[in-house]
């Protein structure tokens, strides 16, 4: 059984990915920590030295590498849906879940997360909200391509979105 959690940055992936994988029994990996952990450096310093380019295809390796993984409850970063390959690979691996939440939530968790400036870069020169607006803009369509699921996060608990995800899971992957 794999789960593959997607969705912005700020919508709840390691949150969830690590409470499904505990009630699911189940190994669970945040693919950017698993990244950084690997290049021995942040996303935010990979962008500035080697460029967008380069983290996507670093990024991909290293999703090709998770998904031969099982069991497995699998946290994907926001833009990993961005190439097509790896859209399919999801679809085909496991049970893909889109997270959501509004702009002003996904804003207010990510000024809340204090790690996030020191390992995120900004995507866009705007950054903040019109930052949000513009990649939800352009990836909303490619979550939705992927997800089997799409789950709301907003003003629920872990349990309960946790519950929802563990309800559709189809019963052959299902506890």
């Amino acid at each position: 059984m794999r789960v593959i959690l997607i969705g912005y940055r700020g919508c709840g992936k390691s949150t969830i990915g690590a409470a499904l994988a505990e009630r699911l029994h189940v190994p669970w990996i945040d693919a950017d920590e698993f990244l950084e952990s690997r290049a021995g450096r942040t996303i935010k310093d990979i962008f500035a030295t080697d460029g967008e380019p380069t983290f996507r295809a670093m990024e991909r390796a290293y999703l090709v590498e998770l998904l031969e993984r099982e069991p497995l409850v699998l946290s994907a970063g926001g833009g990993a849906i961005l190439n097509p390959q790896t859209r399919e690979d999801f679809r085909t691996a496991g049970f893909v879940v889109w997270l959501m939440a509004d702009v002003a939530t996904i804003a207010d968790r990510i000024a809340g997360d204090a790690t996030t400036a020191a390992r995120r870069p900004n995507l866009t020169a705007a950054g903040g909200i019109e930052e949000i607006r513009a990649l939800l803009n352009v990836r909303e369509p490619l979550y939705r391509e992927t997800a089997h699921l799409t789950v709301s996060t907003e003003g629920r608990s872990v349990a309960e979105i946790a519950d929802q995800i563990v309800a559709h899971l189809p019963r052959s992957t299902a506890p």
